[in-house]
């Protein structure tokens, strides 16, 4: 990405699932891409927490990026399934 900090970022998302809870809550997940105005790129996950507003407009409260390798993405796959 750009080495000052100073370029602008865009931000693709690729894929994105989502998971309904609670009442109006939702988890989604996504793969999404940034890409600076020097054309350098780099992927990675999030995890997002929502709610539906009461509008239906879905509103982003809380989210977590993890880098796309797959020794990361299995470690919390794992953890997931065994905490």
């Amino acid at each position: 990405m750009s080495e000052n900090g100073n370029g602008k970022v865009s931000f693709e998302t690729i894929k994105a699932e989502i998971k309904d809870f609670g009442r109006n809550n939702f988890i989604e997940i996504a793969r999404k891409k940034a890409t600076s105005e020097d054309g350098g790129s780099n992927e990675f996950l999030s995890i997002t927490r929502g709610y539906y507003a009461q509008d239906g407009t879905k509103k982003y409260k809380k989210s977590l990026t993890i880098p796309d390798d797959a020794e990361t993405r299995e470690f919390v796959a794992e953890m997931i399934r065994t905490l």
